[in-house]
């Protein structure tokens, strides 16, 4: 059975079955960001009155994280799994203080600082063959793009794209290697192609079936719709697409198992 996850403002887990039924699954305080599915099927929340929490299948949570060595979380805000388990998160800061980073954290749970500073550090994605990881920078409207080392370390950001609406927030790739922007400002979503070709895939005038959107994901039995959280709505939107989406980490070490 495919699951669709989501976290509330108010710090809310929600589990959303395909016959549209909501199930709490649990409530911490605080406001929930960016949710990511480990490896080994466990779910990481960034919560920035928390950290990062880690949410099991009961609904118990436990605080996985408040500091990457010494630097303490002011506020992280969505984070992506590789196939070996580190978990690359970021720590958006304070508005226009320039005080984002890009933190990582490996499977023992040690974490550091891997990037920054920047402005407001936002979506990540992270490519198929996991040798680049992008990021948003929401306050320059800009998509970064890190060469990804053999030890995992980053190497020096590019400049991947600009001028991505207003606010661009969450990313998502397809299996073609086209990346998805969320723009939380402009209710649109921005497509990338690989070759840095830039259109608009989707705008709602009204603001209802895209309204403030901030995160993304794909899903669906064929996994080519795309699914969009709304924050300006408290909605998700469901949107065929025609395209597969690109598998996360979970998602494949469940394709293993199952081969």
């Amino acid at each position: 059975m495919i699951i669709l996850w989501a976290g509330g403002e108010s710090g809310q887990i929600y589990c959303i079955y395909p016959d549209r039924q909501v199930k709490l699954l649990t409530t911490m305080g605080g406001f929930c960001a960016g949710l990511a599915f480990s490896p080994a099927d466990e779910l990481f929340v960034c919560n920035p009155q928390h950290g990062i929490v880690r949410v099991q299948p009961t609904g118990e949570f436990s605080v996985f994280a408040t500091h990457a060595s010494d630097h303490k979380l002011i506020c992280p805000n969505f984070g992506v799994f590789d196939t070996a388990g580190n978990y690359h998160v970021t720590d958006s800061g304070n508005w226009q203080k320039r005080n984002g980073w890009v933190l990582r954290f490996t499977p023992d749970g040690r974490g550091q600082k891997v990037a920054g500073p920047f402005g407001y550090a936002n979506g990540l994605a992270l490519s198929a063959d996991q040798r680049f990881l992008f990021m948003v920078e929401s306050d320059t409207d800009s998509v970064f793009r890190f060469p990804m080392q053999s030890d995992g370390a980053l190497g020096v950001h590019e400049v991947y794209a600009t001028e991505c609406g207003r606010f661009p927030d969450g990313l998502v790739l397809d299996d073609a290697g086209n990346l998805y922007v969320c723009c939380y400002a402009s209710d649109e979503i921005w497509r990338i192609s690989p070759q840095r070709e830039k259109t608009l895939f989707a705008w709602d005038r009204w603001a209802i079936k895209l309204g403030s959107p901030t995160n993304l994901a794909f899903g669906g039995p064929g996994f080519d719709e795309l699914y969009v959280a709304n924050l300006a709505r408290t909605t998700i939107t469901r949107a065929p697409v025609q395209r597969k989406g690109q598998k996360l980490a979970n998602q494949r070490a469940m394709n293993y198992a199952a081969t």
